[in-house]
């Protein structure tokens, strides 16, 4: 069986959605109610260890996340498909594409983890590494991300989410995952069409760390900033995000 998964839409234009580390396939917030149904179809996937497939154990790597990818593909019987990826999993939807070249038609990575993985130094690290089993390290972790500037009550909800659906091996497990991975070399050059996507109030995952990355590592790569938006562009900006989404997977 795949991963337990969303299906949302019924247009010819498939899609496979990858959420991020404090994420779930019913974590993308607002965004789903934005999605234009009949155009597209999307299929939002749980990794791992979390949402409806909490129960399922693995290795908690990129490898397995792309390969539980495929699987659902399979499932679906779509022979091809584009990828949406948001933070961990922008990192996810290049492990998808080295796997299966050939049926990957087009991407886009939302405030996206680059294939090189995330240097920390080592007071970060430490605090990064303890969020798995502190939830006010958690909540910590999203205010940064979004610059410090949204309601405690959204961080609170975010927090209890993830807690809710993730579990604390998977949780721990996919950090080293996504910040001690580097594959960089082996997706350089590739010509998939791709579109990333960063928010301005994003302290890290910056538009000068993207064209560092994904813009020089892909030929056919384009960058856009959101405004009013930091780590969670689909919870800060949904509108302005599906529309940017579908413009570029519609081509």
């Amino acid at each position: 069986m795949p991963n337990s998964h969303l299906i949302i839409g019924h247009g010819p234009r498939k899609v496979i959605a990858l959420h991020g580390w404090f994420g779930c396939a019913a974590g993308w917030g607002p965004l789903v109610d934005c999605l234009d149904v009949n155009a597209f179809t999307y299929a939002f996937m749980d990794y791992r260890g979390y949402g409806q497939s909490k129960s399922l154990t693995g290795e908690y790597s990129m490898s397995e996340i792309a390969s539980d990818t495929l699987a659902l593909a399979d499932h679906l019987g779509w022979a091809a498909f584009n990828l949406v990826g948001h933070s961990m999993g922008g990192m996810a939807i290049q492990r998808v594409l080295l796997a299966a070249p050939a049926r990957v038609q087009r991407m886009v990575a939302v405030t996206p983890v680059p294939a090189t993985g995330v240097p920390f130094d080592e007071a970060t690290w430490g605090m990064f590494s303890s969020a798995a089993a502190n939830p006010p390290v958690r909540q910590g972790i999203l205010n940064y991300s979004t610059g410090g500037r949204l309601s405690a009550y959204w961080l609170s909800q975010m927090t209890e989410r993830s807690v809710a659906h993730s579990t604390e091996q998977a949780f721990a497990a996919y950090l080293n995952a996504w910040a001690k991975t580097n594959f960089a070399e082996s997706i350089s050059g590739n010509p998939v069409p791709i579109k990333v996507i960063v928010g301005e109030h994003d302290p890290s995952l910056t538009a000068d760390v993207m064209r560092a990355t994904y813009l020089a590592q892909y030929p056919n790569a384009e960058l856009e900033i959101f405004s009013n938006a930091g780590h969670y562009p689909m919870d800060e900006t949904p509108v302005a995000l599906a529309t940017s989404i579908e413009r570029f997977l519609a081509i």
